[in-house]
């Protein structure tokens, strides 16, 4: 049985990651610690220039996916593909390379299941596997909680409509199949997710290889807060499991610079899942415009995949 209380903690601790890292994203831990001390707080400006508490791409590209399943009932990969379009014609001020090159392609007309390819295979290695699907895939861990195979496979289709390297899908399916479990009071969430099987599912052993064994399996000196999905993901997921409660895993993951926002954003989304929301600073989300929204959402997510079981 779900908790409201972790769907929702998943959502908002998404969000808090988000917007705390926004204004140090692409600093060094270093810069961060001259310039702030210890960000703990919601910061205006800096990065990008927003007032405090304002979301990125993170948080705005997974309220797309959590609106379309709402809305849809379910996965619908050409609603999400349309929403991306929507979001992405408002001019935002912060947008992933891939992203934008398989956005552009949609708004020209390329099915929703081929621009993220097409994309994928104009890149070389090295810009091709970024961290810009796996930091907004988390809404289908409410919807899709109970059903282990689906989960994972609509986490990579969904994946591919920007990111379609296989890194990125299993990425996506890995971080998914984790919340699920948290979300299910699960033993040993991570190692659950890395045994389930699923249709179609992506062979990527540098994220299998990154993530198997976190916590432990690495020390805070090997993480790297990155753009590469492999990065990110491990980062996030480390951050989250091995802090006492969400707040001081964002905390962490965004005071090590880097991707800070994304990074942020994975890293909440996990211990938000894990902790409920009562473990996010109230002061946190008062700040978030998109509170509200993303509470009433948690809970309309949560009776999509109750319809599903029916």
């Amino acid at each position: 049985m779900i908790q409201p209380a972790k769907a929702e903690g998943c959502l908002l601790g998404l969000a808090c990651g988000d917007a705390l890292g926004r204004p140090v994203e692409f600093k060094s831990a270093a810069t961060v610690e001259q310039r702030h001390g210890t960000v703990d707080a919601m910061l205006g400006y800096g990065s990008h220039g927003q007032p405090a508490g304002t979301i990125t791409d993170d948080t705005e590209l997974a309220l797309c996916i959590a609106r379309s399943l709402v809305a849809c009932d379910g996965f619908d990969g050409a609603d999400v593909a349309e929403r991306f379009v929507g979001w992405y014609e408002t001019d935002p001020f912060d947008i992933g390379l891939m992203t934008t090159d398989a956005l552009a392609r949609l708004q020209r007309g390329d099915p929703w299941d081929q621009a993220g390819q097409a994309v994928w295979e104009s890149r070389r290695e090295g810009s091709n596997a970024g961290n810009g699907s796996v930091m907004r895939c988390a809404p289908y861990a409410l919807a899709v909680a109970d059903d282990l195979q689906q989960l994972g496979h609509v986490s990579e289709q969904s994946s591919a409509i920007t990111h379609a390297d296989p890194r990125c899908k299993r990425g996506c399916a890995v971080l998914n199949l984790t919340i699920a479990a948290l979300l299910r009071d699960e033993d040993d969430p991570l190692q659950q997710a890395l045994e389930a099987t699923y249709p179609e599912q992506s062979n990527a052993s540098e994220i299998d290889d990154a993530v198997e064994g976190l916590p432990g399996s690495v020390s805070a000196s090997e993480v790297n807060n990155g753009g590469y999905v492999v990065d990110a993901l491990q980062a996030g997921l480390y951050y989250a499991l091995s802090a006492g409660n969400a707040e001081d895993a964002i905390v962490r993951a965004v005071n090590a610079g880097g991707d800070a926002d994304t990074v942020g954003a994975i890293t909440g989304a996990v211990a938000g899942a894990r902790f409920g929301a009562a473990s996010l600073p109230d002061a946190w989300l008062e700040e978030i415009d998109e509170t509200a929204e993303l509470r009433t959402l948690a809970g309309q997510l949560l009776e999509v995949g109750q319809s599903g079981e029916s």
